[in-house]
């Protein structure tokens, strides 16, 4: 860890004592966990406090740790043939209702101190994810919040305007769920007959999705590189 992410950490601990805690992350990096009731007294502390000074929203995101430590890939162990071999079904999936599902993560600046932080609250709800809105605290809030909200389903109680932001009019679901189907679950067509763009089941076949396993080729080893000639 590097000085000045040490710095920046200590004086987080010295303000905050037991209400927030220190996170996983990079070595150049500070990430920190509120819970949900202390989420906003938090957020002024950090926006006011003199040594932290974090004026600016950079960004908000939520997150769904649906499939959060479950692997049902192989990497190293398969093969190289067949469309599933990196594929391993599982006897069952996991649970949706698991507590802490869905999270929101703050990335916040520090102008006058040159400093970022990463701050994370876990939605008490699991059935209905819901955390205060922070617009109190960044009005830039405001969209972040409406794009959460769209892709996940997340709430933010005391937003002035909370509505879908990017997917289209009578959308059903959220997209960035982990168990939102690849496929949808409508599509969208013009019907010649009735003059007008219309909803109909999806009629694309489902698929698994195989991700890109990358393994050693020894013919990209830079010794076995062919020399280059001078110019």
């Amino acid at each position: 860890m590097n000085e000045r992410v040490n710095n920046l950490a200590l004086k987080v601990d010295a303000q905050f004592k037991d209400s927030v805690r220190r996170l996983p992350s990079l070595a150049d990096e500070v990430g920190y966990e509120v819970d949900a009731a202390n989420l906003i007294s938090v957020c002024r502390t950090l926006r006011d406090a003199p040594e932290l000074k974090f004026e600016m929203l950079m960004d908000l995101a939520g997150v769904d740790y649906l499939h959060y430590g479950h692997d049902e890939w192989q990497t190293a162990s398969a093969t190289r043939s067949g469309f599933s071999r990196g594929r391993v079904a599982r006897s069952a999936a996991p649970d949706p209702g698991m507590p802490g599902r869905f999270a929101v993560v703050y990335h916040l600046l520090s102008i006058t101190n040159n400093q970022r932080l990463r701050l994370r609250v876990k939605c008490p709800d699991t059935q209905e994810p819901v955390v205060e809105s922070v617009m109190d605290v960044w009005a830039a809030a405001n969209w972040f919040e409406r794009e959460a909200f769209d892709l996940y389903g997340i709430l933010f109680s005391g937003h002035p305007d909370l509505r879908r932001l990017l997917t289209d009019y009578g959308f059903i679901g959220h997209p960035f769920r982990k168990d939102f189907p690849l496929i949808g679950n409508v599509e969208v067509k013009y019907d010649n007959e009735k003059k007008r763009v219309v909803y109909q089941p999806v009629s694309i076949v489902p698929r698994v999705l195989v991700p890109k396993v990358i393994r050693h080729d020894h013919r990209y080893e830079p010794a076995l590189a062919e020399p280059q000639l001078p110019r």
